[in-house]
């Protein structure tokens, strides 16, 4: 793997820990472990993310309707989805 194919692949891991949580329409910078910025994250009001890297090309974007939100490639391409459970108790 290339080294932009390693930091899409990165972003991309961290998306999926960030959709688990409620979005409002906002922005994320993503930095990596050196503290360098690695990309940008763009949440619009409809709950939609887009995923870009450091150099501002679009890797991923999500789409979420209800609990699921829907992953693609930069290319369009779904590549997975993740469900966000209901808490449990009373």
């Amino acid at each position: 793997m290339n080294r932009a194919n390693i930091i899409g692949a990165t972003l991309i891991a961290l998306l999926l820990a960030l959709v688990t949580t409620e979005v409002l329409a906002q922005s994320r910078t993503i930095y990596g472990s050196d503290g360098k910025v690695i990309g940008r994250e763009r949440t619009n009001s409809n709950g939609s993310t887009t995923l870009y890297d450091s150099s501002g090309r679009v890797k991923g974007r999500t789409s979420t309707s209800g609990n699921t939100t829907t992953l693609y490639s930069a290319d369009g391409r779904r590549i997975g989805t993740t469900t966000k459970n209901k808490p449990q108790g009373k």
